[in-house]
């Protein structure tokens, strides 16, 4: 019989031990900073009904839906109206995250501060970097019929709390308001709102693009815009800040506007101070006036995090205020702030360029067996340290001594323990340490107390 191929599909990313190791420790750093600024954990399905994601997405994101059916082909009674099938895989946290909400206004307790870290769907298309399946760590704040500017100052001072203990490098947290870019665009007669919309996500596209291709695309025939117009809109998408009074200054020197324009400068103006008092360095967060963010359901701040030294590698983190979201499914207000780190693209990326390493193993210590009739008593010794919180593992087969560490040395195990007849004729234990090539004695009664020792001196030199 011929063997079936043992493959992944496109798209995946699929690691090994060492590798997950670093995967979780990223994921554990993120739950603890998120823990930390008293968000609260939730999850929801993989799969949701498809008009409830469908709602409000964008036709691009649409397009990237993953849809499902159980088993056979699908009948009528299967699909929503339109012939699209009834359930779909969720593309981001964002949307199921307002479904739940609309679903359990009456059993939570506003302003609603989640966090959320579970794995996302979306028909990629394959190549380097890109993933169909792909870990979100989101975070948002959800008010019951208001909720203040406030929590958009908080949001970027988690993720500032979040990269400085990953330890990635410089980065910088870049901050837009979607009011201040519609009512600019209102002062030069782009008054619809959906091609409000339409020039956003081609603005979104200048850092990807350059600016020549965004200027012949808004002066092209799928929008007309003259010559004057969008050569201001492209000097007012290049604006940056180097500090918060230079980000005010530069806010203050694009003039009056109507009123969406006026209620965006206000917006950011807040947003920025309060980022300072909470203590984030200003060398962490600038104004560039170019994030618009391609989703539909953005209405004010909105944000992306990039790496400075690593440019190429795009926006780590992004996000932004949702006015009108959760409206698709509840009459109720419910307005919102959040944003997201997609966690396996980027620590594809950061390993990539080098600035991520495999990790140590979990496992602090391997008992290795000299004798098989010895095995309680290297069982004995395992008990004793896993009583004392340190995760051992007994070789259980034996074999030569040389390849059972060269096995602890592969598997990234740090210590391995040799007991054999003289150790135990003297009560005492072997320590060998395959990182710095030399080993000890310690009494059976001081092995615990040692073991501690040298793991947390392992620790501070990690």
């Amino acid at each position: 019989m011929a063997l079936t191929p043992a493959r992944t599909m496109p798209g995946v990313l699929e690691l090994l031990p060492l590798d997950q190791i670093a995967f979780q420790r990223m994921l554990d750093t993120i739950r603890r900073n998120y823990e930390r600024f008293g968000f609260l954990p939730i999850e929801t399905p993989v799969i949701e009904h498809s008009e409830v994601l469908l709602t409000k997405t964008g036709g691009e994101t649409e397009r990237q839906v993953y849809f499902v059916q159980s088993t056979g082909a699908l009948n009528a009674a299967d699909k929503e109206p339109g012939g699209v099938p009834e359930l779909a895989l969720r593309f981001d946290l964002t949307v199921p995250l307002a479904r739940y909400v609309a679903e359990h206004e009456h059993d939570l307790s506003f302003p609603f501060r989640r966090y959320q870290m579970q794995r996302v769907y979306r028909g990629e298309r394959a190549q380097r970097g890109r993933f169909r399946e792909f870990y979100q760590c989101d975070i948002d704040v959800i008010g019951k019929d208001s909720l203040s500017v406030r929590y958009d100052a908080e949001i970027p001072a988690v993720i500032y709390s979040v990269f400085r203990e990953l330890n990635i490098g410089a980065f910088t947290i870049q901050l837009n308001n979607r009011k201040l870019m519609r009512g600019y665009f209102e002062n030069l007669g782009v008054a619809d709102a959906e091609q409000q919309m339409l020039v956003l996500r081609e603005v979104d596209k200048l850092d990807k693009r350059g600016p020549d291709y965004v200027r012949d695309t808004l002066m092209g025939e799928a929008f007309g815009l003259s010559a004057d117009a969008t050569a201001k809109i492209l000097d007012f998408v290049q604006v940056r800040s180097t500090s918060v009074a230079d980000a005010f200054a530069k806010l203050d020197a694009l003039g009056s506007g109507s009123e969406t324009f006026e209620q965006g400068r206000a917006e950011l103006k807040e947003v920025l101070a309060l980022i300072r008092d909470y203590g984030v360095p200003e060398a962490f967060f600038a104004l560039n006036l170019s994030i618009a963010r391609g989703l539909d359901y953005y209405t004010g701040t909105v944000y992306e995090t990039t790496l400075n030294d690593h440019p190429g590698i795009g926006s780590i983190c992004s996000g932004g205020r949702y006015e009108n979201l959760a409206g698709q499914y509840t009459k109720s207000h419910l307005p919102g702030v959040g944003i997201s780190i997609g966690l396996t693209r980027l620590y594809w990326q950061l390993r990539d360029a080098g600035l991520v390493s495999t990790a140590q193993s979990t496992v602090d210590v391997l008992v290795t067996q000299m004798d098989a009739a010895q095995l309680p008593a290297y069982l004995a010794v395992a008990n004793e340290l896993r009583a004392a919180g340190i995760a051992t593992e007994v070789v259980l087969e034996g074999g030569k001594l040389g390849k059972q560490f060269k096995y602890a040395d592969r598997a990234g195990i740090r210590f391995v323990i040799v007991l054999g007849e003289d150790e135990i004729a003297k009560g005492v234990v072997t320590v060998k340490d395959l990182r710095r090539e030399d080993q000890f004695e310690v009494t059976r009664a001081d092995l615990v107390k040692t073991l501690r020792v040298e793991l947390a001196q392992a620790e501070i030199g990690r």
